[in-house]
């Protein structure tokens, strides 16, 4: 059986399948992140506490993310070229997430913090997916 993005051309397969693991992955972050809020007791916006929460869902989501973006995303294998790739892209997105955090948390202070990171992560995503791009492509033969 063939998965329905196997049918879309080979430039938009790449950027549709990269949402779909994308925003998986941003549910999972997320999910953590508010597990990890719960674990902290519910810590106050912008404390210590609060930015280690949102640390620790970013990292336990890498790990899938990876193989997914492998496999799924690009049709490749892992290796060190691309998983340096990778850890580059995903510590962009880190400091991009951890820069405009603070800044929606501040601007949008009646949203509720999931949507908040989620509308972060889909902004860290977009600048990630194309430096993923480049580390991802497929060796000609």
């Amino acid at each position: 059986m063939r998965l329905p993005t196997s049918y879309l051309p080979d430039k938009i397969r790449s950027a549709v399948r990269f949402m779909i693991v994308g925003t998986t992955g941003s549910f999972v972050q997320t999910w953590f992140f508010m597990a990890a809020l719960w674990a902290f007791s519910q810590p106050e916006k912008g404390t210590l506490l609060y930015y280690v929460a949102f640390g620790i869902g970013f990292v336990l989501e890498m790990i899938p993310n990876y193989l997914f973006s492998n496999w799924y995303t690009f049709g490749t294998r892992p290796s060190l070229a691309n998983a340096g790739g990778f850890l580059l892209a995903r510590a962009i997105n880190l400091v991009l997430q951890f820069a405009l955090l603070p800044l929606m948390l501040k601007w949008l202070p009646s949203w509720r913090d999931d949507l908040i990171s989620l509308l972060v992560i889909f902004i860290a995503g977009c600048v990630n997916y194309l430096i993923c791009l480049f580390f991802f492509r497929k060796k000609e033969k």
